[in-house]
């Protein structure tokens, strides 16, 4: 018997309509929390923009803040579904949980060991097929970072520990910088554009490092979900054209703008020197760029099958912005 496709089935049947609903149907409903924070909007925008049903957990002092309220309103326009609740009412939370497939957390670094909470409300609501903890930089099971960065990712792998030991099904997403707050200044600590005379260049400028667009970020990970290649893996994002050593990165600048800058290099022992008599919260930015570009805790190791993937690889036809075309936009 002649099988037919189901794109063709339909255009006989019932022409464009019921493969494009079966289709959004497959999709899976994503609930994000803290998804009006800095990386957590552009999850959202992204889960909306693909077609997921897409849910916020969002408490009334969101919705009734004034700082928020374009940003809420763009998320209405583009169908997201607002829940009231908070990460610290755990009927709120489970209620929240039960509605959707997957949940996508993006607070904050305060409340990274508060995810405890929505790991228990999972157990307890017992639907969910993937969880993403709040991640989104360095892979923190593979770094030589100092104090007080150390914590940090310590508190990060806790809870990927606390999530496999429950039994979550999850998705750990490594995304490396963030372009938006490392590239408008070259990673210069107090600038506010990119150097045009001189540049700090932390240990020898050699490490590489990888700068992501956050746009590019949000569409990723979302492109993740529902692909059973990234279930109970870390999904690394490290397309080759974002990938450049802080030399590369100066040498780039300097040919967009037709200039050579004064290299200034801080040694190893100077930078540890600076993060120790640091204030908060300076001491954390210096201890995470000393493992980002003195360690090179991006790309010192390989990404093995047994745990990650890589986001390039696995969804080739994201056309990501590249570091060169990010710094054009400030020559």
């Amino acid at each position: 018997m002649l099988k037919l496709n189901c794109s063709l089935f339909y255009r006989i049947r019932s022409p464009g309509n019921r493969c494009r609903r079966n289709k959004m149907a497959e999709k899976s409903k994503i609930l994000i929390i803290g998804g009006t924070g800095y990386i957590g909007k552009f999850i959202v925008e992204a889960s909306a923009k693909s077609g997921h049903p897409t849910f916020l957990l969002v408490r009334e002092s969101t919705l009734s803040n004034p700082a928020k309220s374009s940003l809420v309103e763009s998320f209405k326009k583009s169908g997201v579904t607002f829940i009231t609740g908070d990460l610290y009412d755990h009927a709120s939370l489970v209620k929240a949980i039960k509605q959707v497939d997957v949940v996508i957390s993006t607070v904050g670094h305060t409340q990274l060991g508060d995810q405890v909470k929505i790991i228990a409300a999972i157990k307890e609501a017992g639907n969910v097929k993937k969880f993403y903890p709040s991640e989104f930089g360095n892979d923190v099971d593979r770094t030589n970072a100092v104090e007080p960065a150390k914590s940090a990712f310590a508190n990060k792998a806790q809870i990927r520990r606390a999530i496999e030991s429950e039994g979550i099904p999850h998705t750990y997403v490594s995304s490396n910088c963030f372009a938006g707050y490392f590239l408008p200044t070259l990673a210069q600590p107090a600038a506010t554009a990119p150097p045009r005379d001189k540049v700090v260049i932390l240990g020898d400028g050699n490490a590489k490092v990888v700068f992501n667009e956050e746009h590019d970020i949000g569409t990723y990970t979302i492109k993740s979900v529902d692909d059973p290649r990234t279930l109970n893996k870390i999904v690394y994002i490290k397309p080759p054209g974002n990938i450049y050593s802080f030399n590369e990165l100066v040498s780039l600048w300097e040919k967009k703008i037709g200039k050579k800058l004064e290299r200034v290099y801080l040694s190893d022992e100077q930078v540890l020197k600076n993060i120790q008599e640091s204030p908060v919260p300076l001491n954390v930015v210096l201890s995470i760029s000393h493992s980002i570009f003195v360690k090179g805790d991006q790309t010192n190791f390989e990404i093995k099958p047994s745990f990650g993937v890589e986001a390039s690889e696995l969804y080739p036809d994201v056309k990501y912005t590249t570091v060169d075309e990010f710094l054009s936009r400030f020559v």
